[in-house]
């Protein structure tokens, strides 16, 4: 596996050439690989494969930088005085074209397209006569498009108008192209995925197939990108196909265990980041996102949210309060205020909040109360979601082995209801779904979603609540055009904080300067340095 990475960041262009003995260039080793020849087999274009979702771990991505560049631009997250530099640019919307994480993040998701692109490419190549090797080539092209689907699916969303890489021959011949419209990388990720639905296994053997993309993960992907395009009625139809044979998925018995050690084995995943069981995903040592050499050689869990969010640990950001008054709200059957169970396993804090009030349940050391300080100008609510406090009373290392969530059923559920409203239908079919993703987590039921402009609100606030932390609600509110009143009225209202910092331009992140700076066809097309 370390040398697939290597050869791939070969691919890459990640080397150079000093100088040389022109003579030396005429040897070859059999021993090297040969990207003409090597994946013409079935175990070297699995191992393509693999480094491809191997990017998902990279910096920008899943290990470190993408739950902190979301919750904090969602609000989800609130800065602490922990949190420094790059990562609080982020916090206060005060970043630029040469924010750190923002240009990881571009990097890593065109690395995503890269490799994906290389292994359609050889598959191609490969064309294999043998039916056991056709249909593994079959496999690996249809998770390689759902994985280049996915990186494109956050492109378009984040910045819009981006360069557009359809293979890997147009990587070649073109190292720097123009920005693609909006449109037709839309329709670019509508073809992938549904190419990658037709081609992708409903469920894989347990034993080799852990983590990888299913049929249910394109669909899953491919209707929320119609429901993000506002085409309504595709959506609806798409992910209704989720709720029938033959696919299985149900939704946790336990909301707690989506997000702690145990959560790859719930029938409510349809696709996550693994960090856990394939260890394979990622090949160092748990300190590998921050540049530092300890215990080089392992492998090692690859998230650092654990450690990065812990309140007994690094404690880089906390919960804001105006998202913990945001799971008590008006019970309309009853006309009382109403505290949601889910904030109990969402974060710490006081026992008027529904927050837990203790952590170290499962520990030697016994429950230990959580000291929450009500006169703390913070609030000092803490995060026990993709936390592990309850077994560990503190973790001693920058590594989780809690799977990262990226589509859930719950959220399926969510974006069907979502689609049914926005077609005017409010009545036994969003509700009938609100409902069940409610009552698995013990919250009253509603009788009625009222009108369209009420099922809306139900909708946002289900949505927010259930999905807390989970990098949805930037995505969200900026799809749903309310992104700056929204944030900046928590802002304006947030103790401590009383700013209003989102303005238009941060509807579209700013095109990374180390785009810019690579590229002259995009350079020159950005307007007022940003987008």
């Amino acid at each position: 596996m370390k040398k697939i990475f290597f050869l791939l960041f070969l691919l890459a262009g990640g080397f150079g050439i000093v100088s040389c003995d022109k003579s030396k260039l005429e040897l070859s080793s059999l021993s090297n690989y040969d990207y003409a020849t090597y994946f013409n087999s079935a175990d070297g274009l699995n191992q393509a494969t693999i480094a491809t979702y191997a990017t998902l771990l990279h910096n920008g991505l899943w290990s470190r930088e993408y739950y902190f560049i979301f919750d904090l631009l969602g609000y989800d997250a609130k800065k602490s005085t922990n949190l420094q530099g790059d990562m609080a640019q982020l916090a206060d919307y005060s970043f630029g074209t040469s924010q750190t994480q923002i240009g990881q993040l571009w990097n890593s998701l065109y690395r995503l397209i890269f490799r994906a692109n290389v292994v359609i490419d050889r598959a191609n190549a490969w064309n294999p006569t043998v039916p056991a090797d056709q249909a593994k080539a079959k496999q690996y092209v249809a998770e390689a498009r759902f994985l280049r689907s996915y990186a494109y699916f956050n492109i378009v969303n984040l910045w819009g108008r981006a360069p557009l890489y359809t293979s890997y021959d147009s990587t070649v011949v073109n190292n720097y192209p123009s920005r693609a419209s909006v449109a037709a990388i839309w329709s670019f990720i509508e073809n992938d995925l549904t190419q990658a639905a037709a081609d992708l296994p409903v469920t894989y053997d347990a034993a080799t197939g852990l983590g990888r993309a299913t049929k249910g993960a394109a669909l899953a992907l491919l209707g929320k990108s119609y429901l993000y395009q506002k085409k309504w009625a595709q959506a609806q139809a798409t992910l209704t196909q989720l709720t029938a044979a033959p696919f299985t998925y149900a939704l946790a018995p336990s909301y707690d265990d989506l997000f702690s050690m145990t959560n790859q084995s719930t029938p409510e995943n349809i696709f996550q980041v693994m960090n856990a069981a394939w260890t394979d995903w990622g090949i160092g040592n748990q300190y590998y996102v921050f540049g530092g050499q300890e215990t080089w050689g392992g492998k090692a869990s690859h998230s650092d949210r654990a450690q990065e969010y812990g309140f007994k640990d690094w404690f880089n950001v906390y919960v804001p309060t105006t998202v913990v008054k945001a799971f008590t709200y008006t019970n309309p059957g009853t006309g009382a205020s109403y505290t949601d169970p889910r904030a109990a396993f969402t974060f710490y804090g006081s026992k008027a909040s529904g927050g837990d009030t203790v952590y170290c349940e499962r520990c030697k050391e016994g429950k230990i109360s959580f000291p929450f300080n009500a006169a703390d100008p913070q609030g000092y609510y803490v995060w026990r979601k993709y936390e592990y406090y309850e077994d560990i009373a503190s973790y001693g290392g920058p590594q989780s082995p809690i799977n990262g969530q990226v589509i859930r059923y719950a959220d399926v559920l969510l974006m069907l209801a979502e689609a049914y409203i926005q077609q005017g239908n409010t009545g036994a079919e969003p509700l009938k779904y609100i409902n069940a993703v409610r009552a698995r987590a013990g919250a009253f039921a509603y009788t009625t979603l009222g009108d369209q402009a009420n099922a809306t609100t139900i909708l946002r606030r289900e949505r927010q609540i259930e999905l807390c932390g989970e990098q949805s609600r930037y995505f969200d509110l900026i799809r749903w055009g309310i992104a700056k009143e929204t944030l900046n009225a928590q802002r304006a209202a947030e103790p401590g904080d009383g700013k209003q910092p989102f303005q238009d331009k941060h509807v579209l992140l700013p095109i990374p300067d180390v785009e810019k700076n690579y590229n002259p066809n995009v350079a020159r097309d950005i307007a007022n340095t940003w987008n």
